[in-house]
């Protein structure tokens, strides 16, 4: 989850929270601070300034693509993408060369498609969809319903008019693009054990207005809107192994089971692979876990990978060796489980990174380093331990 360089140094209110370092009850979580700092008004004049550039073909003889890399495995590779993606010619290459399937970034979210109670706003996720579909590009749509980053006058509807809002939210965004996406995020983050909620809910307008009960209602009218499109769940933190991420874990195999034998439409299972080395890790156990999810007949797209390097060495060349030592070894237990079928990252190059907003970089200290490419969009060792976990892997 990360802002566009089209909302930076305009004037957003932003948080001094770390979003990362601050994961405890009573504070902001890394996606709470992150949507407070997007804002809500990314379209008005970032929106008129956007055209969809032509299609270009991939060159032959560029570096190694992790695109066809993950073809040749039975993995579909690539990353979330916002306007820079489409607009900046070295990027859009980037794009071109690497990926097969794109994830709207920020671009579907309720606050940007809703940031008013009038006609939504659906410029940029038009954009992105466009742009994929001329480039044969699978395409995934995030997030449907998140109880994050939602604007004030949804958070002063009635139980009744939330519920009917998410009908008609879903059934409009589902219905727009039906056809047209591979598979939508129709809930994104339903846990936070933080917030005290049962059942460890995430609060927020949806949970507290209709309980539980939205994740179903959400997935069934998604399935109505659009029955070919992959209805999926996704949700933080499984990859670690402290008290969050094995809680998590816990809870999210209980409400896949629930909404199975419910009958509840559900077809995949998202995890976000934020990696985060401060944390304990548990690639052993996360694997296990894995195989619970595809035991349940479910398909497991790891969604959001880039890696935290708040605490690790100063010394970039140090950094990014384990940086790329740890993103080896997670991917090389969680591609064993051959229910994973999609990898991406959140974002491709270092300069687009949500850890790149200038809030975030000023409390950290120091430019991050968490994806593949650097600033300057040359590859890393980063890149090199996908290209290995991705080789390494059995189809």
């Amino acid at each position: 989850m990360r802002m566009s360089s089209n909302e930076r140094g305009r004037g957003r209110a932003s948080s001094s929270v770390d979003p990362i370092a601050s994961m405890s009850v009573g504070t902001l979580t890394r996606r709470s601070a992150i949507a407070i700092l997007a804002g809500w008004s990314v379209l008005s004049t970032a929106t008129a300034m956007r055209r969809e550039a032509p299609a270009e073909p991939r060159p032959v003889g560029r570096a190694p693509s992790l695109g066809a890399l993950a073809a040749n495995n039975g993995l579909i590779f690539g990353a979330s993408i916002a306007s820079e993606g489409v607009n900046i010619p070295e990027y859009r290459q980037l794009y071109l060369d690497q990926a097969r399937i794109v994830t709207s970034d920020f671009a579907m979210k309720f606050a940007v498609v809703r940031p008013d109670a009038g006609a939504p706003r659906h410029a940029d996720g038009d954009l992105l969809i466009d742009f994929a579909a001329r480039n044969n590009m699978l395409f995934r749509g995030h997030t449907l319903i998140w109880n994050e980053s939602n604007p004030d006058w949804l958070k002063s509807l009635s139980a009744t008019e939330t519920g009917a809002l998410l009908d008609r939210h879903v059934d409009e965004m589902v219905g727009r693009y039906a056809g047209r996406v591979h598979s939508w995020d129709v809930v994104n983050e339903p846990f936070w054990p933080d917030d005290k909620a049962p059942g460890f809910f995430r609060k927020g307008p949806w949970f507290n207005a209709l309980g539980p009960d939205y994740v179903a209602r959400a997935l069934r009218r998604a399935a109505a809107a659009d029955p070919k499109a992959k209805l999926v769940i996704n949700e933080a933190f499984t990859e670690r192994g402290d008290g969050l991420g094995l809680e998590v874990r816990r809870r999210l195999l209980r409400l896949i089971d629930d909404l199975q034998h419910a009958g509840v439409p559900l077809h995949a299972i998202g995890l976000e692979s934020h990696l985060q080395p401060q944390f304990p890790s548990d690639d052993v156990g996360f694997q296990v876990f894995l195989d619970e999810i595809a035991r349940r007949g479910l398909e497991i797209y790891l969604t959001e990978l880039d890696v935290d390097d708040l605490g690790l060495p100063g010394d970039i060349a140090r950094r990014d060796e384990i940086i790329a030592d740890r993103v080896y070894a997670y991917l090389n237990h969680a591609l064993a489980c051959p229910a994973v079928k999609i990898l991406e990252c959140w974002q491709l190059a270092d300069r687009y990174s949500w850890y790149a907003d200038p809030a975030i970089a000023r409390k950290r200290g120091r430019a991050a380093r968490p994806l593949p490419f650097d600033a300057a969009m040359t590859q890393k060792p980063m890149f090199d331990a996908i290209a290995r976990a991705l080789a390494a892997r059995v189809s």
